[in-house]
């Protein structure tokens, strides 16, 4: 760790229950007309209309966008960023799940500087003026991008996901309501808790981390790990589904500061060439992951195994940590999670585009957090492992 360590975070953060209920308020504090980055799927809910009538009562005009369906590319941030121009917004409102919020903190930049979203990839470019102010509303518990100064954003030209990360990409206001989580079906509420719960692992194990990431992680696994599968099961649970959503923001504060490692940095390949889901990628590596590097973080895998089951606290280190990665495996299965064949990916496919995947993983420089820093060789291995893994497993764990 470095003699100092920084900690970004949104300037101002609602939570709670019924929190959406301040954004014609911050807003109206922020401009007169904002761009609503949303989808199709928060229009049929009711979740767009209401968020308008509530800019409406305090006098703030605006407009919408709904052409995020999938994860987010430089394609829409280039529409969006026209309407918000054309109809001169001065301020960017995203709700909904990552993908939008993705989105919008690219168009919230891109308003104020020039040049392409690609641009700003690795340092590159760095956004030199201040961006529009930019509230985030997530609509899952999960991506944790309302925290984050991290937007990433698919290259339709090439197929690589462009992982950006600026302190200009950090939302202004997000607005954490876990009543706006009820919504979510089963499927996404386990793809987008297992992402959450990578993030936090991530954080946790990075050599980035550092003691405010760690009690950051600590806590959001603790939340996580103790209500995903009674959020999946019972969906209308609040109580589960509120403390979902703090974790969630809570990992989101820890891994935007320490760095995610090698799941996301294998993941992100996965998610532009076959277009998989963020967190069904993430949790489809996850565990395969954890085995790959546990060599390497016995002592930090084992805080983690002690976290699943209290009774744990008598076990060895390096037994604490095998029951960390026998835990997560577990999970998937009880959530139902798909290796890359049982999602449907072809195995020749997978196989033309195994080298290039793991090129784009390294370059993405997500890897070199990892506690294990895999080589090109063992990245392809890994891939491998990770198309037919099998989440169950005869091992008990102990």
């Amino acid at each position: 760790m470095e003699n100092f360590a920084i900690l970004r975070t949104p300037k101002t953060t609602y939570y709670g229950r019924n929190a959406f209920q301040n954004v014609g308020m911050e807003a109206a504090l922020k401009g007169k007309k904002a761009l609503i980055i949303s989808d199709k799927i928060m229009e049929s809910l009711g979740y767009v209309k209401d968020c308008q009538q509530q800019l409406q009562k305090e006098g703030v005009q605006s407009q919408v966008y709904l052409g995020v369906n999938s994860e987010p590319t430089d394609q829409y941030v280039a529409e969006a960023l026209n309407i918000l121009k054309r109809e001169q917004c001065e301020l960017v409102i995203s709700l909904g799940g990552g993908s939008c919020l993705d989105t919008a903190k690219a168009i919230a930049v891109l308003a104020t500087n020039d040049g392409y979203i690609g641009d700003y990839m690795g340092g590159k470019k760095i956004a030199e003026n201040s961006p529009v102010p930019h509230i985030a509303i997530p609509t899952t518990a999960g991506t944790g991008s309302e925290a984050t100064d991290v937007t990433v954003i698919t290259n339709t030209s090439n197929d690589v996901k462009m992982m950006i990360k600026q302190p200009a990409f950090m939302p202004d206001v997000a607005i954490v309501d876990p009543l706006l989580t009820l919504s979510s079906p089963k499927n996404v509420t386990a793809a987008t808790g297992v992402d959450a719960l990578s993030h936090a692992i991530e954080a946790y194990l990075s050599k980035k981390a550092h003691p405010m990431t760690d009690t950051l992680a600590l806590s959001a696994m603790k939340l996580i790990i103790s209500n995903l599968l009674t959020a999946y099961n019972d969906g209308e649970n609040v109580d589960a589904r509120e403390s979902m959503s703090l974790g969630s923001y809570q990992a989101g504060m820890a891994f935007t500061n320490a760095s995610v490692c090698l799941v996301h940095g294998m993941s992100r390949p996965i998610g532009a060439l076959f277009h998989v889901p963020h967190g069904i990628s993430n949790a489809m590596l996850l565990p395969a992951v954890l085995e790959f590097s546990k060599e390497a973080c016995i002592d930090r895998l084992a805080d983690i195994g002690r976290i699943f089951d209290h009774k744990n606290e008598s076990l060895s280190n390096e037994d604490a940590a095998e029951v960390a990665v026998q835990s997560v495996k577990n999970l998937c299965l009880q959530l139902n999670i798909p290796n890359l064949k049982g999602w449907g990916i072809d195995q020749q496919a997978f196989e033309n585009v195994v080298e290039k995947m793991a090129f784009d993983a390294i370059d993405s420089g997500s890897p070199g957090n990892n506690p294990k820093v895999p080589t090109f060789t063992e990245l392809v291995e890994l891939y491998h492992k990770c198309y037919a893994y099998q989440f169950s497993t005869e091992e008990k764990v102990i």
